[in-house]
């Protein structure tokens, strides 16, 4: 990693609450709600973007590795980054958590779930921590050509935050090509439903981690989710991952 990208990846995130801030969050709260997803354009600035990408081969920056094929999980690596996050990271975690805790709590709400979430991120986490849930969740993510990622739901633990938060590293086209994020959504007594979501460098996308309501002409209903990665044609594609619960 140069100087240059460790200066932007400590230095960078001092506009990251306000940036977040300026999203159009009633745009963002009406695709959340209708699709269960919502394009969060521009999140991250380019050098933002190879700044994070760049922490990828200093393990000293991350708890563990998961190589996907042996796991069964598809193809490719992730790594989980470790305590203290790096700056991007720790102040996007509770600035995005900041506005998506109101969109959780409507949806508990409304599919008769009694658990709420407090306004402040670190208070959540504490809820996590107290219930053994202490390992940082944010990961770093690689792929190569052939790999993707098998459908599947982020979890953790008891206590999940419904809505979590993928951003794009690479730039379609230029660093790769195929890789599209793909969500699908699984309806009581119908078939599932596809979604893909196009990005680029920068652009993250806020999804619904577990289930979501949907508004039936029998009152609401929940739908389950899964999320995943298409297969990657050429070259290598990075995404962050930023996840608001912590791991057991």
């Amino acid at each position: 990693m140069t100087a240059t990208a460790k200066i932007a990846a400590r230095a960078a995130s001092t506009d990251i609450p306000a940036r977040v801030d300026a999203l159009d969050w009633e745009h963002v709260t009406a695709d959340l709600d209708g699709q269960g997803c919502a394009v969060l354009k521009g999140l991250l600035a380019p050098q933002e973007c190879d700044a994070i990408a760049g922490l990828y081969p200093d393990d000293s920056r991350f708890r563990s590795k998961v190589v996907m094929g042996r796991h069964g999980f598809g193809r490719g690596e992730y790594k989980y980054f470790s305590y203290p996050l790096p700056d991007l990271i720790a102040e996007l975690r509770p600035a995005l958590y900041a506005r998506l805790t109101g969109i959780a709590n409507r949806w508990n709400q409304a599919m008769g779930i009694d658990i709420r979430y407090p306004s402040a991120h670190e208070v959540f986490l504490k809820r996590c921590h107290d219930a053994g849930q202490t390992r940082p969740t944010p990961l770093l993510l690689q792929y190569g050509e052939g790999d993707y990622n098998c459908l599947h739901q982020d979890l953790y633990g008891e206590h999940v935050f419904p809505i979590q938060v993928a951003i794009l590293l690479s730039q379609p086209g230029r660093d790769f090509t195929g890789g599209e994020f793909v969500l699908t959504e699984q309806r009581p007594r119908m078939q599932s439903r596809p979604e893909v979501v196009p990005l680029t460098q920068g652009d993250a996308v806020a999804f619904a981690v577990h289930h979501r309501p949907v508004q039936g002409t029998r009152g609401v209903y929940r739908v389950n989710l899964r999320h995943g990665v298409s297969r990657i044609r050429s070259g290598h594609r990075h995404t962050v991952g930023v996840i608001f619960h912590d791991a057991k």
